[in-house]
């Protein structure tokens, strides 16, 4: 069984810094690529920033010069640092990565969340 574990929200003052990470447990799998989006109830749900499996970046214009998503292949996880955060960062972040079973496409997965609060 594959889980996708999500930690390192909180709560952080306006400006300050957060690291998020999203790691792949079980067996046998990799990540291909990542998405991470946000939630703020009664609100769509926005994609904030992805990376593929050659690394190539993408982000939200509304967190561009602010937040950089990596990868760690040896350890198969991936991390969304936030800078500079503000109050309207403030959601719930989920990353979903599509991963690979021994190097074949296994589907698309949602880890479980994690709060990020940002204080004015």
């Amino acid at each position: 069984q594959v889980h996708l574990v999500e930690s390192g929200g909180g709560l952080v003052q306006s400006g300050g810094s957060l690291r998020l990470s999203c790691a792949v447990s079980g067996k046998s799998f990799s990540i291909r690529a990542v998405d991470w989006y946000r939630q703020v109830p009664e609100k769509e749900r926005e994609l904030v920033a992805t990376i593929t499996s050659v690394g190539t970046t993408n982000y939200a214009d509304s967190v561009k010069g602010r937040f950089t998503i990596s990868r760690d292949n040896a350890k198969n996880t991936v991390y969304l640092q936030m800078n500079s955060l503000k109050p309207e960062d403030t959601a719930v972040y989920y990353c979903y990565a599509d991963l690979l079973r021994f190097g074949v496409s296994n589907g698309y997965y949602r880890g479980q969340g994690t709060q990020v609060t940002v204080s004015s």
